[in-house]
């Protein structure tokens, strides 16, 4: 049997076999334990001083030197009263309506003033209050002028005032509860004299006119009634009118008695025993009437006016009186209207939250501002760091 073929050797071929090559790796000695550059180091220690230091100092203030703080609140608005008419109230309607916002406004700057801060003064000690020797930053000092107090007034007490409705609400701070609410107190009641002086000063400005008025007419109806009495002291004659028609109606019944009489006394014999009686009753009745006419005629000739012309002053000052009266009490309408519309729009203070009295302290907020300033400091330590890498860089 023939064996299988086999490949043919390379040297049949003519080629020669090489050793392949061997590939050598360069082999560096082990790397050492990485060191802290200078660059490193400097921002470490700017991390601890910008951010961690300030972050502890704080902590540590706030929680053992800062002293606890107690809010009270009050809340209010500015409300105008609309009262009822006479017809409103047989149908029972009444209206309050609380456009006030321009008083509102008065408010809310006036509770930041420093008349505020006097006016509250005068009520609470300030200084007691918000005064705290162990605790600097959040105390005011005790010989703080009054630029110093309002400043640290609008610190400790924030004022929160809606437009739309009208509502304020006022939070105060202070060392003790019932310093807080002491001035708080003062605060709603410094502002409801406001409101209430406000109120006063519209109304007077909305009833001058009317009472100038009503003065004036009173002064015109003492002054007709002066003359009036004027008059009668020195005619000494109450009505002149009436003085005449009293004496021409004595005339008239003496006259008309006197033609009784005489009728009798012609229709009686010349015997009868009562003529004699009649006859003495006439002589009677025409000297009273001669009496009468003689006292007439004196009153008509009076010095220095005759008598028709003390009935024509007479009646000129009686016009005047009229006149006078009549104004007075259109004047008094007039006046009456104007102080009831006036008293429909008084304005006052509604209070809705009366000051409270905190039973916990809920200020300063530690966490809150441990957390804040930390923020705050490392975005700070943040952008410092970029500047100086963009600046380091740049070289």
């Amino acid at each position: 049997m023939d064996n299988p073929a086999q490949a043919p050797s390379p040297k049949r071929r003519g080629l020669a076999l090489r050793a392949p090559h061997k590939i050598k790796f360069a082999v560096r000695p082990p790397a050492g334990l990485a060191r802290l550059k200078n660059r490193h180091k400097l921002l470490a220690a700017s991390f601890l001083l910008i951010v961690v230091l300030p972050v502890l100092v704080s902590a540590f203030y706030l929680f053992t030197i800062a002293n606890d703080q107690y809010a009270s609140r009050v809340g209010f608005s500015v409300r105008r009263e609309e009262s009822s008419s006479a017809v409103e109230l047989l149908g029972g309607i009444t209206q309050l309506t609380g456009d006030t916002s321009s008083d509102a406004d008065i408010l809310y700057e006036y509770i930041q003033s420093e008349e505020m801060v006097r006016a509250v003064g005068r009520r609470v000690d300030l200084m007691q209050a918000f005064a705290n020797p162990g605790d600097p930053v959040f105390s005011i000092g005790s010989d703080a002028r009054i630029e110093k107090m309002l400043a640290f007034w609008n610190r400790m007490v924030d004022v929160f005032y809606d437009s739309g409705t009208g509502l304020i609400e006022i939070r105060v701070l202070a060392f003790h509860p019932e310093d807080a609410q002491a001035i708080t107190t003062a605060i709603a009641d410094e502002s409801s004299d406001v409101i209430n002086r406000l109120s006063a000063t519209a109304r007077e400005d909305a009833t001058r006119y009317a009472r100038e008025e009503l003065d004036k007419s009173v002064a015109r109806l003492k002054k007709a009634r002066s003359a009036l009495t004027q008059f009668r002291a020195r005619s000494q004659i109450v009505d002149p009118q009436a003085t005449v028609q009293g004496r021409m109606g004595i005339l008239n019944n003496l006259q008309s008695q006197l033609a009784t009489s005489m009728i009798s006394l012609d229709m009686m014999a010349k015997d009868d025993p009562r003529r004699a009686e009649l006859q003495q009753r006439l002589d009677v009745i025409r000297n009273r009437i001669a009496d009468e006419r003689s006292e007439f005629g004196r009153a008509e000739s009076t010095s220095p006016d005759d008598f028709a012309n003390l009935i024509n002053e007479y009646e000129s000052l009686t016009v005047d009186q009229s006149f006078a009266e009549k104004a007075y009490l259109s004047a008094l309408a007039a006046y009456d209207a104007a102080l009831a519309d006036a008293q429909r729009k008084s304005r006052y203070l509604a209070i809705h939250i009366s000051p409270t009295l905190a039973e916990t302290a809920e200020y300063p907020r530690r966490m809150m501002i441990l957390i804040t300033l930390a923020g705050l400091l490392i975005v700070s330590w943040s952008i410092l760091a970029m500047v100086y890498y963009s600046l380091r860089d740049r070289r």
